[in-house]
């Protein structure tokens, strides 16, 4: 019987406890399951998940509509690995609340199982951000805002199954509110869902202006870091950095402002804004505005931005740093090319800084066959037949320039304290 007794006791530690080498592999569970508790499926009732436990994802976890969640500020919340249908998330469905109003000094951490944080931390340090990725989903929200999908209305959010009827977002009411994300971090998340389908840090579809959405945090995602589907709420105040694609994403004709943000890149990061505008005839006017932005980029890929489908609206006073000498701002279609020359895109008074490119001696960047001794010259109208100089033109005259300092860019000061990146040590540059 003792034997027997110490077999099982073995069997369970290593159980909780697994310890491995890499981050790919670590399983851990929380310090003990008395200090946390676990939820599953749809949520039918007002709840309020306490900073005194860990709250544990167990799957898809659905607000229903109707219903408010609240988080607590201090909360943490981890996500169990798991993919496609079976993928942790937190969904708060189209007609639902979340009140998650964390601070400064108590921030709401949602991460992974495998982040052994502590209770009243604000960060683990087992988890490395440069390589922690995908360990569970994401957070979505989702509204009754406009949006602009291929057809009606209507859309079934990325990331979650056809089947989930609470999936779907959009809706007439503009000023719609899905409730308050304040000095929220997200982090380790991202997980399949299908092919080319993953969760993204923060994701927003048809979310009014009646929300509140201000200092947030997406660390180390597969996908995107925050990506808005339509819509027209505000945020201010947002981080995103290693995420695997792109840290700001625009779809669906988009119509709030994102004002005062922060990108760092990672190795594997793609572009630091991809805006799309509307893809069908609803709400086919909606128009975003970026502000006063600070995005670093690294020196082995990526790009500053990327216009597509339609996209329309403005990009003002941003600033580029740390990006490779390959890295350019693109127009992509006919249309794009024709709203930037009309004005309904603006792109302007956005600095990029040229410091860290490397020159040979024919003033060309090293192995490179393109010139980079003006501010055009990282300007892309990739359009057929589209008048390359007088996009070139109108780029220069719009106040974007090449400089070699810091110009402008987001008040980092907003992120000090309760950030990964800033213990990380990560914002000394911005």
């Amino acid at each position: 019987m003792k034997n027997k007794t110490l077999l099982f006791s073995l069997i369970l530690l290593s159980f909780f406890f697994t310890a491995c080498d890499s981050d790919d592999d670590i399983i851990t569970e929380p310090t003990d399951n008395a200090n946390s508790v676990d939820h599953s499926g749809f949520i039918s009732e007002d709840e309020t998940w306490t900073s005194d436990k860990f709250h544990i994802l167990k799957d898809r976890v659905v607000v229903k509509s109707g219903v408010t969640l609240t988080i607590e500020p201090g909360t943490i919340v981890k996500g169990e690995a798991g993919t496609g249908a079976n993928a942790s998330s937190l969904v708060i469905a189209r007609g639902a609340k979340i009140n998650a109003a964390g601070t400064a000094e108590k921030p709401i951490i949602f991460t992974s199982i495998a982040d052994e944080i502590a209770l009243g931390e604000k960060f683990g340090t087992n988890l490395d951000p440069t390589t922690a990725t995908g360990f569970w989903g994401g957070l979505v929200v989702l509204g009754n805002a406009p949006t602009s999908p291929k057809t009606g209305s209507t859309e079934q959010i990325e990331g979650i199954p056809a089947d989930v009827t609470e999936g779907n977002y959009g809706g007439p009411d503009a000023e719609d509110n899905s409730g308050t994300l304040t000095y929220v971090s997200i982090r380790h998340g991202g997980t399949l869902i299908g092919e080319g389908n993953e969760i993204n840090g923060l994701t927003l579809g048809g979310v009014g202006s009646g929300t509140t959405v201000h200092h947030i945090e997406v660390v180390a995602n597969v996908d995107d870091g925050i990506e808005c589907f339509g819509g027209t709420v505000n945020i201010d105040d947002a981080l995103v950095m290693y995420q695997g694609d792109d840290a700001y994403d625009i779809d669906q004709a988009y119509a709030g402002t994102i004002d005062n943000f922060i990108y760092i890149a990672g190795e594997s990061s793609d572009h630091g804004l991809e805006i799309d505008g509307p893809e069908g005839s609803e709400n086919s006017e909606g128009s975003f505005t970026l502000k006063n932005g600070s995005l670093m980029g690294n020196a082995v890929q990526g790009e500053f931005a990327d216009f597509r489908s339609k996209a329309r609206g403005t990009v003002d006073g941003l600033y580029f740093f740390g990006f490779n000498q390959n890295a350019d701002v693109e127009l992509d279609e006919p249309v794009v090319s024709g709203n930037f020359a009309s004005g309904a895109l603006n792109i302007a008074n956005n600095s990029f800084n040229s410091s860290a490119w490397t020159l040979d001696e024919d003033g060309l960047p090293d192995g490179s066959t393109t010139t980079w001794s003006a501010v055009e010259d990282i300007f892309a109208d990739k359009a057929d037949g589209a008048d390359a100089a007088a996009s070139d033109a109108k780029f220069v005259s719009s106040g974007n320039k090449l400089v070699t300092a810091k110009d402008g860019g987001a008040d980092k000061s907003e992120f000090i304290g309760w950030t990964l990146a800033d213990a990380k040590g990560l914002l000394s540059d911005f």
